[in-house]
C-alpha cells in the first residue's frame, strides 16, 4: 500500500518546485521507489526531475479514443488501452514519473476514465510512496483515482491572500468528497521571519501548518539555467527546510 502525498495550490506558489523537492528528501531518505505524478495540465514536474517525457495519459488516451474502431477483432480494449498507458510511464532509477497530461477532448469518456481509474490504483499500490503535483482545482486528483490521499500539503505564498486561497483548496477538496487523511499548509518563500499577522490568518482559518520554505536564491539559480533540483547541494535552505517538514509529518 502506498502512502500517498498530494500537493497542491494556486500557480506562482512554487508547489511543483516544491514537489520536486519532496521527491529528492524520499530519494534521499530511501523511501524508494517513489512514484511522480504530474496531474497539473501545466505540466513543469518533468523539468524539475530533469526528465524527459515524450508522452502523456491525455495523449494516450487520445490516441485510444480516435483508434477505438480500428482495434482487430478478438482483441479486448482494455488490453490495448493499458499498454498504452504503460507506454507512458518514464523510468528512473530511484523514481519513475507519470504525467497525466491536457483533460479530455469532446466525446464520451466513461469507458476509458474507468479503465485508467483501475490502472493508476493498480500502479500506486506499486510504490511505497506517491508524490502527487496537482493543480489548484483539484479535478484530476477526483476523477483519476479511487485511492485517498493520506495528506494533502497546500501551498500558499506569503501573503494574507495567498492563505485564504489555500483555505479555499482545503474548501474544494472537502466539496468534492476526495478521500484525504489530513491536511497540511506549507508557506513558500519567506523572506526573514514570518509576518505575524499570516500566522495569525492561519490559525483563524484552522489550518495546520506544517512548515515554512525560506526564499532560496539557489533553485532560482537552478531554475535560471534549467537545471534539475535534483542536483540542489544538500544545505540549500529549501532542502534543509523540506527535510525537516518530512521528520515532522513521521511518515512510515
Amino acid at each position: 500500500m502506498s502512502f500517498v502525498i498530494a500537493v497542491a495550490g494556486k500557480g506562482g506558489t512554487g508547489k511543483t518546485t516544491l514537489s520536486g523537492l519532496f521527491i529528492r528528501t524520499l530519494m534521499k531518505r530511501k523511501k524508494g521507489p517513489i512514484l511522480a505524478v504530474d496531474a497539473d495540465p501545466n505540466s513543469n514536474l518533468p523539468l524539475v526531475l530533469g526528465l524527459k517525457v515524450d508522452k502523456t495519459i491525455g495523449m494516450a488516451r487520445e490516441e485510444f479514443f480516435d483508434s477505438r474502431t480500428k482495434i482487430p477483432a478478438g482483441m479486448p480494449r482494455e488490453a490495448v488501452l493499458e499498454t498504452k498507458l504503460h507506454d507512458v510511464l518514464v523510468e528512473n532509477r530511484d523514481y519513475d514519473l507519470l504525467v497525466m497530461g491536457r483533460p479530455e477532448g469532446p466525446g464520451c469518456y466513461c469507458y476509458l476514465n474507468n479503465i485508467l481509474r483501475k490502472f493508476l490504483d493498480v500502479l500506486v499500490d506499486n510504490y511505497p510512496y506517491s508524490v502527487v503535483d496537482n493543480e489548484a482545482g483539484m479535478e484530476h486528483l477526483s476523477r483519476r483515482t479511487t485511492k485517498g490521499v493520506d495528506i494533502l500539503l497546500i501551498v500558499s505564498d506569503h501573503s494574507l491572500r495567498g492563505i485564504e486561497t489555500a483555505f479555499q483548496i482545503k474548501s474544494l477538496a472537502h466539496d468534492l468528497n476526495l478521500e484525504i487523511k489530513r491536511y497540511g499548509l506549507i508557506v513558500n518563500r519567506v523572506k526573514g521571519s514570518p509576518d505575524p499577522s499570516i500566522l495569525d490568518r492561519v490559525q483563524e482559518r484552522g489550518l495546520e501548518l506544517t512548515g515554512i520554505i525560506p526564499e532560496d536564491e539557489q533553485i532560482t539559480g537552478f531554475e535560471l539555467k534549467g537545471t534539475t533540483l535534483m542536483d540542489l547541494p544538500d544545505d540549500s535552505p529549501a532542502v534543509v527546510a523540506v527535510d525537516k517538514i518530512v521528520e515532522r509529518l513521521n511518515l512510515p
